[in-house]
């Protein structure tokens, strides 16, 4: 039986191979990942040209997944770099990388992640417009960007980042309900600008079902941008903030009816206490689609260590109902990232994810933890290392500072309270100070 995408091949009872290989990874029988990517509660983003893709599943009841942000811009060009990047990324666990880049041959390095990378790749096709036509914003036409959205279905990007809920009609309530810091998103900045300049409608929004054509074609999942995301604590779950969610649960229905794939992207900067909620409004408003969170940020005073700040937002946005993580790295607010940044963001990331699996209750998600623990119960530091989240940093700081005694770390010495408990409880007589 034919399908066009995994929603339609699960809708028509169809365990595809990339199903039946997350159904795998995630310890998920077949039948009910079939059922979740059929209603659009968990999606396999798989663009039928990239090839040597991994599948990954995002969603509910699967273990909270990873993105990096990375790509070139003016300031920085090198392509080489940002291979590094995403070999690092990979290899450091994450699921997906997405593109960014603003300038330079975007397509050339878009290709060439799509042709070597075994990541699931988004991007975000209102940035390349830009870049791709070369001339003023409000010169390029609907149908200009409309083709972009096709070309990097062509080019094999799994899902896409499109801003169709800012409208003409959220423009004017935005402007007529003052933000302390306006729209943050850089793409959501950028249509709202063409918006004002040219009088049109937004043609993301316009020709909404244009996209959706191309996307069931390529099987590419549309990632529902928030333009309207708060970049600060004080517009944090604001009248734009919610009006655009609202818009983007009526637009997640329009492409689940054509068989689409869907995820919804949301905050941005926000209080600890809002985030509950905040998650709670969105799988209410857009019926249980992945929730898809950049951080949030829990604090704005904090540039060079907002990967913290993220890693604590997201921790309780993904045990509250987020899906998929968006790293943000120590260079947040400051710079383009290096390998560093990126390797320090996505371990604070994958850290957040963790925890919150282990408060939703994945299955197998604490056997990771319990082996830890069995591991310093028995002071073997190999086995710890082995299972650390960062093997080189854990093994790197006990070298650095190296115990007297080798079953012990400098921190307690001979008053390491594991090793004796463990002798006590043994029968053996413990004596600290002339040991």
């Amino acid at each position: 039986m034919e399908y066009s995408t995994q929603m339609d091949a699960a809708r028509k009872g169809i365990i595809t191979k990339e199903l039946a290989g997350v159904a795998k990874s995630e310890h998920i029988d077949e039948e009910s990942l079939r059922e979740l990517v059929a209603c659009g509660k968990a999606i396999i983003p798989a663009n039928k040209r990239h090839i040597c893709i991994k599948p990954c599943g995002i969603g509910n009841k699967l273990r909270t997944k990873i993105n990096v942000n990375l790509g070139t811009s003016r300031d920085w060009t090198d392509i080489d770099m940002e291979m590094a990047k995403v070999k690092s990324a990979v290899e450091l666990g994450a699921e997906a990388i997405m593109d960014l880049s603003s300038f330079g041959d975007t397509q050339k390095f878009r290709r060439k992640l799509t042709a070597e990378c075994p990541a699931v790749i988004g991007t975000v096709p209102i940035y390349d417009a830009v870049v791709y036509y070369h001339k003023a914003l409000k010169e390029i036409t609907a149908k200009e960007w409309i083709d972009i959205v096709r070309m990097h279905a062509e080019d094999g990007v799994d899902f896409m980042t499109i801003h169709c809920g800012i409208n003409k009609e959220t423009a004017e309530r935005f402007k007529r309900n003052k933000r302390l810091t306006n729209i943050v998103s850089r793409g959501g900045s950028i249509i709202f600008a063409w918006m004002e300049m040219t009088g049109e409608e937004n043609p993301f929004y316009e020709y909404y079902d244009e996209i959706l054509d191309i996307c069931r074609e390529y099987d590419v999942t549309m990632s529902l941008g928030d333009a309207c995301r708060p970049g600060c604590l004080k517009d944090a779950s604001d009248i734009s903030q919610i009006e655009e969610l609202i818009t983007l649960g009526e637009l997640t229905k329009r492409a689940w009816e054509k068989d689409v794939q869907v995820m919804v992207e949301g905050p941005g900067h926000m209080p600890l206490d809002q985030i509950e909620a905040n998650m709670k409004i969105q799988q209410t408003i857009c019926n249980g689609a992945p929730f898809y969170v950049l951080g949030p940020l829990v604090t704005d005073v904090a540039p060079g260590y907002d990967h913290i700040t993220a890693a604590i937002g997201g921790a309780l946005a993904a045990t509250y109902g987020a899906s998929f993580l968006c790293y943000v790295t120590p260079a947040e607010h400051l710079r383009l990232p290096d390998v560093q940044d990126v390797k320090d963001g996505i371990i604070a990331s994958k850290i957040a994810a963790h925890a919150a699996d282990i408060a939703k209750g994945i299955k197998g998600a604490r056997d990771w933890d319990d082996e830890m623990s069995n591991a310093r119960k028995k002071l073997d530091w190999e086995k710890m290392f082995e299972l650390a989240i960062d093997p080189d940093k854990a093994r790197n700081y006990r070298a650095s500072a190296k115990p007297e005694k080798e079953d012990t770390c400098s921190m307690c010495g001979n008053f390491c309270a594991v090793k004796n408990m463990n002798r006590i409880l043994d029968g053996e007589i413990v004596s600290i100070y002339d040991e």
